[in-house]
């Protein structure tokens, strides 16, 4: 049985808690972009947390049959981007959350609740 985008996006948002990112949101895009369904956003406080979060990500994915279709900025770790199809996952270095800011550049985006630690 195939999972929808929601249930996917909570899926991840999971996987991000359990690392301890923070500040978890995710942004409804059905309305205002062809770029994805969802973006979920998060960041780490070093490198190897955000590297830590994403490597979560993928393997909760795999773990559950989904595919991810692209893994981007993983050893850099200051903006790593899980590709999973409908859903962005970006896990940010917390320096550079605030400098890409896309909260604001998406600001037509509804917030999803999601219901994580954080």
């Amino acid at each position: 049985m195939s999972k929808n985008s929601l249930e996917i996006l909570k899926l991840a948002a999971e996987a991000c808690d359990d690392k301890r990112a923070e500040d978890i949101i995710a942004l409804d895009l059905g309305e205002v972009s062809l770029v994805a369904d969802y973006f979920l956003i998060c960041h780490g406080s070093n490198e190897r947390q955000v590297q830590s979060i994403a490597r979560a990500v993928k393997d909760k994915m795999e773990e559950n049959d989904i595919h991810v279709k692209r893994l981007e900025g993983f050893d850099q770790a200051r903006w790593v981007l899980v590709d999973l199809g409908d859903i962005v996952c970006h896990v940010f270095h917390k320096d550079e959350r605030s400098y890409y800011n896309l909260e604001r550049l998406w600001g037509d985006a509804s917030l999803v609740p999601l219901e994580v630690g954080n």
